[in-house]
C-alpha cells in the first residue's frame, strides 16, 4: 500500500467533486505566492509538492492550477511546470472574445458603459491636454479613412478612443476599457460596414474641435452623440426575424 498520501489520494471522490476544496487550494496557493514573495518568472512547486504541502489530491491540485492559469496568474510550461506570469488582462480578454454577438440590448449596454467612462473623463482629459495631444489624435483619426478594411478601421477607431482615455491617467479605467476591446471593436466594425469610414472621421472631428477649444460641454455633447449614433447601424444589421419581434403586431 502506498505510504505517500498524495499518491494514495490520486483519485479522491471527496475532492474530485468538491468545488470548495479546489477554491480553498487556489487561495492557499495564492497565499503561498504572496508569503514567499514569488514574482513573474518564478516557478511554483510541482503538483506533487503542492499536494503534499497542502494535503490535497492530485485532481484537486490540477484543477487549482488550471484555474490559476485561467486567471492569468500562472502559465504551465513543459518540463518547467507552473510559472508565475502577469497576464490577468489577457485572460479576461480571452473570455470576452466569446462575447461578440451584437444586438440592440448589447449595444445599449456597451455604449452605456462607454458613456460613463469616456464622457465622464472629460475633466481629467482637459486638465492635461496639450496641443501635441490634439495633433496626435488628429493623426489617428486621419488614419481611419486610409484603412483598407472595416476591421482595420475599427482597430484604429478603438485606438483613437483609448488614446483619449490614456490622458485621464487612470490605469484601472484604461484596463477595464481595454478588457472590453473585443466587443467594442466588433461594434465599431459593424458601424464601418454600414456608415463608412468618412462618417467616423467626421464625428471624431467634432470631438477634436471641442478639445481644441477646451470646451468641456461641447466635448461631452459630441462624444455622447457619437456613442448614440451607432444604434441606427446596429438595428440595420439585425436579422429580419429579430426586427420583426420588435414590431407591433396588427390586430386580426
Amino acid at each position: 500500500m502506498p505510504t505517500n498520501a498524495y499518491q494514495d489520494r490520486s483519485i479522491d471522490a471527496r475532492d474530485a467533486g468538491d468545488g470548495s476544496a479546489v477554491d480553498n487550494l487556489v487561495e492557499q496557493i495564492k497565499g503561498y505566492i504572496q508569503t514567499n514573495g514569488l514574482t513573474v518568472g518564478d516557478t511554483l512547486p510541482s503538483e506533487r509538492e503542492l499536494g503534499e504541502k497542502f494535503a490535497a489530491a492530485r485532481n484537486t491540485v490540477r484543477e487549482a492550477v488550471r484555474i490559476l492559469k485561467a486567471y492569468g496568474v500562472v502559465d504551465v510550461r513543459p518540463k518547467i511546470g507552473a510559472v508565475i506570469v502577469n497576464r490577468h488582462m489577457d485572460a479576461v480578454l480571452d473570455l470576452f472574445s466569446f462575447q461578440l454577438s451584437i444586438s440592440r440590448e448589447t449595444f445599449l449596454d456597451i455604449q452605456g458603459f462607454r458613456r460613463l467612462i469616456e464622457v465622464g473623463s472629460a475633466d481629467a482629459i482637459l486638465a492635461v491636454l496639450t496641443d501635441a495631444d490634439v495633433a496626435r489624435f488628429h493623426a489617428i483619426n486621419d488614419s481611419i479613412v486610409q484603412a483598407r478594411s472595416a476591421v482595420e478601421a475599427a482597430e484604429r477607431d478603438f485606438a483613437f478612443h483609448a488614446a483619449l482615455l490614456e490622458l485621464a491617467d487612470n490605469q484601472t479605467v484604461l484596463n477595464v476599457y481595454t478588457t472590453m476591446k473585443p466587443i467594442i471593436v466588433k461594434l465599431m466594425e459593424t458601424g464601418k460596414e454600414t456608415h463608412g469610414l468618412q462618417g467616423t472621421h467626421d464625428t471624431h472631428a467634432n470631438i477634436l474641435r471641442a478639445l481644441e477649444k477646451r470646451d468641456r460641454l461641447a466635448f461631452q455633447y459630441w462624444m455622447s452623440s457619437h456613442l448614440d449614433h451607432g444604434l441606427n447601424f446596429i438595428e440595420k444589421t439585425m436579422p429580419a426575424e429579430a426586427a420583426a419581434i420588435n414590431e407591433p403586431t396588427s390586430a386580426p
